[in-house]
């Protein structure tokens, strides 16, 4: 990647709209048609993947069993302090 920019200046459009300069989607590998997701992290407008955010989530879950549900888990706690907060 060290022959593609690590940055460009863009302009916001009328309706909110920006355009990825072509140097840096290829850099990315962005692709028309590709899914973006956005998100806000410390100030900063995060553009990625679609893939690129499952792959992230599936690592970070990976030692996790099959069969565990985190939200089964979470009600759980959440009736244990409901407990607690009352008093039984």
């Amino acid at each position: 990647m060290a022959d593609f920019p690590t940055h460009a200046e863009v302009r916001l459009g009328e309706q909110g709209r920006l355009v990825i300069p072509a140097a840096l989607r290829k850099s990315l590998g962005f692709q028309p048609g590709d899914k973006l997701i956005a998100r806000l992290e410390d100030g900063r407008l995060v553009l990625e993947k679609q893939e690129t955010v499952q792959r992230r989530l599936k690592a970070r879950f990976s030692h996790l069993r099959k069969d565990t549900s985190l939200a089964d888990e979470l009600i759980a706690e959440r009736r244990e302090e409901a407990k607690w907060e009352v008093g039984e």
